[in-house]
């Protein structure tokens, strides 16, 4: 769409049409300045439109009137950002003189394009002539910044609100449904992500069968009983007190004797607290003919299943202890130390609430693989939901299903069409603690009654705005110092505006995944067209991470292309996430470059070729795949690495072989004048055990080229480094520029921690079942390139921006030291809050320095 504006001549108002609010209010801003009055906003069928004058002209039109009225303009840029509170109304008519002062128009804290679109419908209510604030003379900086922070926060949740009242209007089914997942028990995360992808205009009864085969689909469930006994082996059964763990061992045991047999089971119970407990289940074990034994610590248990080695299955009845007993570990840890791996059974209260029914699970998980729940009192359940929103969340499967005390009748197998049917079914009682439609429509009219109450509120929440609007402007280190560092950044081709925009999609619920994927790829392609030469450097690396809420521990895998002129990161575009509960050596997904090399195949970065950079090397498996499918790799080697020597035929280590050392070049290493030099020879990996495994015969084992690195003291000549890196590509690269490509992956492998901090400035690791944990994974991978590219910069213009970043926040280097990329990455956070509030827009200098064409720092082999 085309934007324009008119001029009525009238009134000399002028009339400025675009696509959205904030493209408007560009061309208001530009037109006629900061001081510009908006007379109406309203959305039309060719867009947003906004009638606005200058205040002279504003001065003028009022001393032609009569008497003088109230206030009927909004400041310009408080238009995107139009406060929830007020009330969703029609268009706003066309405009009508002004016969009074209105309020200056200042630059107001900006909303993502997409929610200002949605907010563009709000009536803003008029606000009164404000008197700029004056900013004490000595406030703190973190105190502005921590009530920018929570201002930020309130106008976003008003204007989530805002957006998601547009789609109940638009789509009332949708919430109905809503409603209806949470009256069930169910979280409103897991809600709001089932429901995202229904397709609008479908009737009540449409949206029930699409959530139903939604949560079918996803309630994990434990489907083969015949395979759990035939395996066999040790289960302990845990859980809080009163779970009923007693109950259901001997109800589990019962289906056990069934099975196969009393003689080849045995009950065990850890419970020495509780009063009875051993009797109980002895009792069950007398009528079952099974034997029951009771341990009280690490070493009777020890003992115990040492003797049990015979039976081919053993139930263990563990005591019972709160979620929140620091003696929960302890329990966890003494049946990690048996003999016999024992495989934990977690029982879920039917009964308890969702946030419990999550409390418990992170307790009984935390540093310990659980290999199913079991659900128990589902009879006494009124809100059966949370325990499937439990099990989704942390993709617990479902063994069995407990619904009362008569031993075995009541113990089920799980079944996921009858799990979430017994969710939606009819209940006896209409439900007290869960609003009914009624209930939110007598809300809806009482607050249509208190619209006045609402428009003050509102009238306060602008007046907030603008007060820190000034206060802002006087203490946040001079908004013009601040507009230059944006400008510089921006023209620095370091991605600061690509990470700002990302960073700003963080927030914006229309902002899918795939949407933050396709705008990563598009950058990647264009920073390798600028940034490479004759090849793309793809550097594979791994992070650990940790949830915010829950503890619970992933692995990221990432890649970032790197530059074959200078080294430096210009992309990351993919991110892959995995979770604690498949962390293993044996897991071939977690191999060196097993997600990253067969994903970036697959896309189109240009015509260059791609070297992989590990920094371990790969398995035999994916070498010989990838030497099929011509896929280039270079990987650091240890010394220790058993190969056969091509020249001589003998088998050896890489750091016993020969090599021809060429003449050093003097570089820097470590604070020391040092001589750097390569060689290269040609080596066969030895055939082993893991080769044998991966079904590759002894003459399939690749050849491979080994460059070896090695500095000595420029002085003595001892040694001071020596490095190996292997390699499938050929000698058309000098083992020169190997091993420079080496030392940049080794010097670039850091940048993989910073997205630790990256994903806290965009919201943290959320819960499984989180709809929005990759697309903020994402947003942090490209922003963390971008801090570690001025990390690296050099120049006055990274010399300053550096400064401000430090005293934004209140961590600036000292004593000569370089920032720390954690301190820096804090910072560049703080910079995008206060360019969006300030309404700051970054321009690129005439010539602007080239970040990717700096000379490259001394390189490093360690």
């Amino acid at each position: 769409m085309n934007s324009h504006q008119q001029t009525d001549v009238r009134t000399t108002a002028r009339k400025f049409v675009a696509a959205t609010s904030r493209e408007t209010l560009r061309l208001v801003r530009e037109a006629l300045g900061a001081d510009a009055i908006v007379l109406s906003h309203r959305v039309t069928a060719q867009g947003v439109e906004i009638v606005a004058m200058v205040e002279g002209e504003v001065q003028g039109v009022v001393q032609q009137g009569s008497a003088p009225a109230q206030p009927v303009a909004a400041p310009v840029a408080a238009a995107p950002a139009a406060p929830v509170a007020a009330p969703v109304a029609a268009p706003v008519p066309a405009p009508v003189p002004v016969q009074a002062p209105v309020a200056r128009a200042m630059p107001m804290p900006s909303a993502p394009a997409p929610v200002a679109s949605a907010a563009s419908a709000v009536t803003v209510a008029p606000v009164p002539a404000i008197t700029a604030v004056a900013a004490p003379a000595a406030a703190p900086a973190d105190t502005v910044l921590e009530e920018l922070h929570s201002m930020r926060g309130m106008i976003e949740e008003q204007l989530a609100s805002v957006v998601w009242n547009d789609r109940q209007r638009r789509d009332p089914v949708r919430g109905r449904l809503l409603r209806t997942l949470l009256g069930a028990g169910f979280s409103a995360r897991l809600s709001k992500a089932m429901l995202e992808k229904l397709p609008t205009g479908r009737t009540y009864a449409e949206g029930m069968a699409y959530v139903r085969s939604e949560l079918v689909r996803a309630v994990p469930v434990h489907e083969d009983e015949d395979a759990l006994f035939a395996e066999g082996g040790v289960y302990a059964l845990m859980g809080p007190t009163g779970v009923g763990k007693t109950t259901t061992t001997a109800k589990l045991a019962a289906r056990c004797v069934m099975r196969f047999g009393a003689d080849k089971l045995a009950l065990v119970t850890t419970d020495s607290y509780r009063i009875g407990a051993y009797e109980q289940l002895r009792i069950y074990g007398q009528i079952l003919n099974v034997p029951v034994y009771a341990v009280k610590d690490a070493a009777d248990l020890h003992l115990v299943l040492r003797d049990l080695r015979e039976k081919h299955m053993v139930l263990i009845d563990t005591v019972g202890m709160s979620q929140r007993d620091r003696a929960v570990p302890e329990q966890i840890a003494m049946l990690g130390q048996s003999p016999r791996p024992v495989k934990k059974l977690l029982l879920l209260n039917a009964t308890s609430h969702g946030d419990t029914l999550n409390e418990v699970v992170h307790a009984y998980r935390h540093g310990n693989e659980l290999a199913g729940c079991i659900f128990t009192k589902v009879d006494e359940a009124t809100h059966p939901g949370a325990l499937i929103d439990t099990v989704i969340r942390h993709r617990l499967p479902v063994h069995y299903i407990s619904s009362g005390q008569k031993v075995p009748e009541n113990l089920m197998q799980a079944d996921r069409a009858q799990l979430v049917d017994s969710v939606f079914q009819p209940r006896q009682h209409s439900p007290l603690f869960v609003p009914a439609e009624s209930d939110l429509q007598e809300e809806a009219a009482s607050g249509a009654a208190s619209q006045h109450a609402v428009q003050k509120a509102q009238g306060e929440t602008d007046l907030l705005r603008l007060k820190y609007q000034n206060l802002i402007r006087a203490m946040a280190h001079d908004a013009q110092e601040l507009a230059t560092t944006a400008s510089a950044l921006a023209g620095a081709q370091i991605g600061f505006e690509r990470a700002r925009s990302l960073w700003r999609q963080a927030t914006d619920e229309e902002a899918g995944q795939k949407v933050v994927l396709q705008d990563l790829l598009v950058h990647a392609r264009s920073e390798v067209a600028a940034g490479c030469e004759n090849y793309v450097l793809a550097l594979c690396g791994q992070v650990g991470l940790r949830s915010n809420e829950g503890g619970d521990a992933y692995e990221c895998h990432g890649s970032l292309l790197l530059s074959d002129r200078t080294g430096l990161p210009m992309a990351a575009p993919n991110q892959w996430l995995s979770t604690a509960a498949t962390r293993g050596a044996k897991d071939a997904a977690r191999k060196p470059g097993a997600r990253q090399v067969p994903w970036l195949r697959q896309q189109d970065l240009g015509h260059r070729p791609m070297v992989h950079l590990l920094t371990r090397l790969p398995g035999i498996e994916a070498m010989v795949q990838w030497q099929a499918a011509g896929q280039r790799w270079l990987a650091r080697a240890p010394g220790s690495t058993a190969v056969i020597d091509s020249r001589t035929g003998s088998p050896d280590t890489l750091a016993r072989m020969d090599f021809e050392f060429g003449e050093g070049r003097p570089v820097h290493f470590r604070g020391k004048a040092a001589l750097l030099a390569e060689a290269q020879a040609d080596v066969v990996l030895r055939f082993n055990a893991a080769a044998m495994a991966a079904g590759i015969a002894r003459d399939e084992m690749p050849a491979l080229r080994c460059v070896a690195t090695r500095i000595v003291d420029a002085r003595s000549g001892n040694l001071l480094a020596l490095s190996h890196a292997l390699s499938n590509i050929g000698t058309e690269v000098p083992a020169q520029q190997l091993a420079r490509w080496m030392g940049w992956a080794l010097d670039a492998e850091p940048c993989f921690r910073l997205l630790r901090d990256g994903v806290q400035l965009v919201g943290g690791i959320g819960e499984l079942g989180d709809p929005d944990i990759m697309k903020r994974l994402l947003i942090a991978g490209q922003m963390t390139t971008t801090v570690w590219r001025l990390l690296q910069a050099e120049g006055e213009w990274a010399d300053r921006a550096r400064a401000l970043m430090g005293q934004l926040t209140g961590r600036p280097a000292r004593n000569g030291r370089a920032m720390s990329g954690s301190a820096l990455s804090a910072g560049m956070g703080k910079l995008f809050l206060l360019l969006d509030a300030l309404g700051t827009e970054s321009t690129a200098p005439v010539q602007p320095p080239r970040a990717l064409e700096q000379p490259q720092k001394l390189e490093r082999q360690d």
